[in-house]
């Protein structure tokens, strides 16, 4: 994880017209993107709904110049977790459907209903829609920025500081790790080699654990004292300064908005059906 999440920051260091534009579109147009699809009523409508979100969605990436290959990895590496509680809405009755007709019976009374196969998949199709979109903004939204937006979108102050400074030590914390790991290595110490004696395996890990733990204290303990010597207090907070949009950018986010909100009252009203 740690690794994956510099790749996510290296990537958002590129250039495009998608990188170019203020996190505060970006991170509107992901939030109104996924209220809109997750607004679609639980009917056929969501399929179509959400193939031209997803088309409007590869429209985008492709315009960031990133490898499809770097989508792909994010959404695969997401969707086991999530995949198994879709999976397993195939087995239960939800408040959808007042009918259900059983596909399959399972030992131990357990059956599968057509309604809630049918519920599955529309989940499915808005978790990859709304997923998309967040890996949009994040691959293509540099960390700190993202920050700044929200705080410029109305983000508390207290909020803002308290997550500047996890931010700002997460990537502290990694290069601890990363540090930690090339040592080991230089060792030739792997946790996972069954030719070692796994007490003599534990037992590393475990120090190297707490000497993760104790270096974390004492890098603690020296920002808190940098801080009060910069006179940090209960009144500090993180300072962001005003910056209008340009043009552009409020052309995009215009243009993008009505895209989004005029889909799917347009589908709804006109019964429009692609799938």
């Amino acid at each position: 994880m740690i690794e994956e999440l510099f790749q996510i920051e290296k990537h958002a260091y590129k250039d495009s017209c998608i990188h170019r534009l203020d996190a505060r579109v970006k991170i509107l147009l992901a939030f109104a993107a996924i209220i809109a699809i997750v607004a679609v009523p639980y009917s056929n409508m969501v399929y179509t709904v959400g193939g031209i979100f997803f088309a409007f969605f590869i429209v985008l990436w492709a315009l960031t110049r990133l490898s499809p290959r770097i989508y792909l990895q994010r959404l695969i590496e997401i969707v086991p977790l999530w995949g198994i509680v879709i999976f397993f809405q195939i087995f239960l009755k939800n408040k959808y459907y007042v009918d259900y007709h059983v596909v399959m019976t399972l030992p131990f009374g357990i059956a599968i209903y057509a309604e809630s196969i049918q519920f599955a998949f529309i989940l499915l199709v808005k978790f990859i829609v709304s997923i998309s979109f967040i890996i949009l903004l994040s691959s293509t939204t540099k960390v700190q920025d993202m920050l700044e937006g929200g705080v410029r979108l109305g983000l508390p102050a207290d909020f803002a500081l308290i997550l500047g400074m996890m931010i700002r030590y997460l990537f502290v914390f990694g290069y601890i790790y990363r540090k930690v790991n090339e040592s080991l290595a230089t060792r030739c110490f792997n946790a996972f080699d069954r030719r070692l004696p796994w007490k003599y395996r534990m037992r590393q890990l475990g120090y190297t654990l707490g000497t993760m733990f104790i270096r974390a204290y004492e890098q603690g303990e020296r920002v808190y004292t940098s801080m009060l010597c910069r006179g940090y207090g209960r009144s500090s907070f993180l300072y962001i300064k005003k910056k209008p949009l340009c043009r552009g950018d409020i052309a995009f986010l215009c243009a993008s908005l009505a895209f989004v909100i005029v889909i799917p009252v347009t589908i709804w009203l006109t019964a429009i059906r692609f799938f």
